[in-house]
């Protein structure tokens, strides 16, 4: 047997035997997929905006970023993890959050796009899987942020007010 065929053989065993062990190096170091995020402002004024995401399991803050989106600005962010998470959008005005849209993150997610205008926050979750995710202020979006709020423990409703009438 020449050499040339005996390192030939070692390189498809050797490949062979590691090809079931790649999830399982991906899963023990921690190596996750990636999901882009796009922010697009389409109104006329500058917005400021904060992105937060916390983990399903456990409700550790996974990302933190915050933005000033010109107008008519698109902005690539740093990508968030492909895991369980909840994420959550907010326009910043005066340092408090002026609307608010949250929506769920899945590992089958491909795209989440957030749409700025002068009156309004949506956000549209792409998924790879199944059907896609939009938080635009409509009552199946208010649906979704009480949900986030009450697995984050939160369970108080950001638009009530309390009065001793």
């Amino acid at each position: 047997m020449n050499r040339r065929t005996l390192l030939q053989s070692a390189g498809v065993a050797a490949a062979v035997g590691l090809a079931g062990c790649v999830d399982g190096v991906r899963e023990h170091f921690g190596l996750q997929g990636i999901i882009p995020i796009e922010i697009h402002n389409e109104g006329d004024t500058a917005r400021n905006l904060r992105l937060q995401a916390r983990e399903r399991n456990g409700g550790r803050e996974s990302y933190e970023q915050s933005y000033s989106v010109g107008p008519g600005e698109t902005v690539g962010p740093p990508h968030l993890d492909e895991t369980e998470q909840s994420f959550r959008a907010a326009i910043v005005e005066n340092e408090e959050e002026a609307t608010v849209r949250a929506v769920s993150v899945t590992p089958d997610t491909s795209l989440v796009v957030i749409r700025i205008s002068e009156d309004n926050l949506v956000v549209e979750v792409q998924r790879s899987e199944g059907e896609d995710e939009i938080a635009d202020g409509t009552e199946d979006a208010d649906d979704t942020d009480d949900e986030n709020d009450e697995e984050n423990g939160d369970d108080s409703d950001e638009n009530e007010t309390d009065s001793d009438d």
